[in-house]
C-alpha cells in the first residue's frame, strides 16, 4: 500500500484508527504538537485539524486519547520511508458507528475541498480486520466485508460487520474514509493485499487478518 502512494506528492496525511485503550474523548484528534519516531519528527496540521473540527459535531481535541495507542504512530515511519516532509491530522475512535463515520468523514471531504488541498493529502484508515480465528474463518469473513470496501458501499459494510461478527478492530476508521474518499470522487477501492498472520507464523488455528485497499 505504501509503495502504491509512494509516488502521491502529498503534503498532509489525515489518519483515522481506532482507539484501543478507550481512554479520553470517544472522537479524538490533536490540535498540535510533534510526533516523534527514530527517522525524525512529524509535525500536526493544526489549521487543517482546526478546519475538520469546525465541520464535525462529534469530533475532540484530546491528546490523552492518544497517549498510549499505537495503530497510527505504527504508520509514521513507512510513510517516512516513501516522504520526507509532511503534517499529520491524527484521529482516534473510540466509538466508531455509522453516524460517526458519516460525520467525520463528510467533515473530512468538505475541509480538503474548501482548503483545497485534494492533490496534496493522504487519507489513510489503519486497521486489522478478523482477530484470532481459524484461517478459513477468516478468509470468508473478510472476503465478504472487503467486498463491501471495494464498493463504496458504508451501508452494506455495517450490515455484513454485524452479521457476520467480524472483529475488525478499526472499522470506524474504515467506513470514515469511504465515505470521505466517495465524496472526493472516488469510484471503487483495489485490493493490493490480502494476507493473515497463519501465512508468516504457519499457524492457521487462530489468526489475525490484514488487507491493503486504495480508492481510486
Amino acid at each position: 500500500g505504501f509503495y502504491e502512494v509512494a509516488s502521491v506528492n502529498f503534503r498532509d496525511v489525515i489518519m483515522v484508527g481506532p482507539n484501543h485503550y478507550g481512554i479520553g474523548s470517544w472522537v479524538a484528534a490533536m490540535k498540535d504538537g510533534t510526533w516523534e519516531t527514530p527517522l525524525g519528527d512529524v509535525q500536526v496540521n493544526s489549521q487543517m485539524a482546526e478546519e475538520i473540527r469546525k465541520r464535525s459535531p462529534a469530533l475532540d481535541f484530546d491528546d490523552y486519547a492518544h497517549s498510549r495507542d499505537h495503530c497510527l504512530e505504527v504508520q509514521l515511519p513507512f510513510l517516512q520511508r516513501i516522504k520526507q516532509d509532511f503534517k499529520i491530522v491524527p484521529v482516534v475512535l473510540v466509538s466508531q458507528n455509522r453516524d460517526i463515520a458519516l460525520d467525520l468523514g463528510n467533515a473530512i471531504s468538505q475541509t480538503i475541498i474548501e482548503m483545497d488541498t485534494l492533490d496534496s493529502t493522504l487519507l489513510l484508515a489503519s486497521s486489522d480486520f478478523t482477530h484470532y480465528e481459524p484461517n478459513g474463518e477468516a478468509h470468508k469473513k473478510d472476503g465478504e466485508l472487503i467486498k463491501t470496501i471495494l464498493s463504496l458501499d458504508v451501508n452494506r459494510f455495517y450490515t455484513i460487520l454485524e452479521r457476520m461478527n467480524i472483529s475488525a478492530c478499526g472499522y470506524g476508521a474504515i467506513a470514515t474514509m469511504m465515505v470521505a474518499a466517495k465524496n472526493l470522487g472516488a469510484t471503487r477501492g483495489e485490493l493490493l493485499k490480502y494476507a493473515t498472520s497463519g501465512d508468516v507464523t504457519g499457524d492457521v488455528s487462530a489468526v489475525v487478518g490484514y488487507s491493503s485497499i486504495v480508492f481510486v
